[in-house]
């Protein structure tokens, strides 16, 4: 195979997270998105979400605020109303289309509410596929609960390993990996404890992603914001989720990283907007920051669309304005450098 591209590596994740431009995560399980049509009664077949999804990727300017898509396997395969494969589409528009590649979530050990991430199996020939069929970027997701004895140090360790050991197979097959280890806000913990928590999974995260040789100039970190618990989120004010943030961040994250595409995790989508704009404006960051969001991106035009074709012009506008916010909101910060 020969040793990767690094500068094809580095050069696809500059453009994946520079100039204000964000990560649209449309990669939903086929249980997740089953789960938010429900909430507005359309049931999930095939033609639904391709249709819904393809409405997304139709939006007139999505370019000007998303720089990269992340996909599931079923919308990699399809094909735009015109025929055009999505990745296709996608790329046309100035967008990097990506791919979820992990098989989900399984106990750290029998009976265990820990939980480490599978997929690492034959993944070297799927995204050797996932290439061919036009991915320039991979995603794998791990999750760590804050609780009682969480995360322990096996989780932790667990994850971190995994996480390192895909993305140097990514970059091994030529694609930039993006690396999510998500400390979820579930709980009634405080934005310290958060903070903590947050900091030493990073630590592991990056030991790990040394150990494994990965090329750090050639992959994306996706994290949590630092924030306090969902029970009690609005005992932090904005400042100083940003202040917490940006204070893990500068301890655990390695300049070489050109990005940081923050996950939403369970904020709303104005939450979201607002921690990301006050976290870019503590700059000068040694390294691009931007959102990759999922449900943040989407809560409002999933509404829209209700699952009517009629809806779409509706489902596009509430996506370009969430998208627009948060791109306006990074630029704004980079434009007082």
């Amino acid at each position: 195979m020969g040793l990767p591209d690094w500068a094809g590596l580095a050069a696809t994740a500059r453009q994946m997270v520079a100039d204000g431009k964000g990560i649209l995560a449309a990669d939903e399980s086929g249980g997740t998105i089953a789960r938010r049509f429900a909430e507005i009664g359309v049931e999930s077949t095939e033609p639904a979400r391709r249709g819904y999804r393809t409405t997304l990727f139709s939006a007139d300017g999505l370019g000007e605020h998303v720089s990269g898509v992340i996909l599931y396997d079923e919308t990699l395969r399809q094909k735009m109303d015109d025929g055009t494969p999505v990745p296709q589409h996608l790329s046309a528009c100035g967008i990097v289309p990506g791919i979820k590649v992990d098989k989900g979530l399984v106990p750290l050990v029998p009976e265990s509410k820990e939980q480490v991430t599978e997929g690492l199996d034959g993944l070297g020939k799927r995204l050797e596929e996932y290439r061919g069929l036009g991915a320039r970027f991979a995603k794998w997701r791990a999750v760590l609960t804050i609780g009682p004895g969480t995360p322990s140090l096996a989780c932790i360790h667990d994850n971190a390993w995994l996480l390192a050991r895909y993305a140097r197979i990514c970059q091994d097959t030529g694609l930039v990996p993006i690396v999510e280890p998500e400390v979820l806000m579930d709980g009634d913990h405080p934005l310290a404890r958060s903070a903590a928590a947050t900091r030493q999974v990073l630590a592991a995260v990056f030991a790990e992603l040394r150990h494994q040789d990965v090329h750090l100039p050639g992959m994306v970190l996706k994290p949590n914001m630092v924030t306090p618990g969902a029970k009690v989120f609005g005992s932090a004010s904005v400042v100083e989720v940003a202040a917490a943030t940006v204070e893990v961040l500068r301890a655990c994250v390695p300049a070489a990283v050109p990005g940081i595409a923050f996950l939403s995790g369970g904020q709303s989508e104005q939450e979201a907007t607002d921690n990301l704009a006050a976290i870019a404006a503590l700059g000068p960051h040694p390294w691009w920051l931007t959102f990759s969001f999922g449900r943040a991106l989407q809560a409002s035009a999933v509404r829209a669309w209700a699952g009517k074709a009629e809806n779409a012009a509706a489902a596009q506008r509430a996506l370009l304005e969430r998208a627009s916010a948060n791109s306006g909101a990074l630029r704004a910060a980079l434009a007082r450098r």
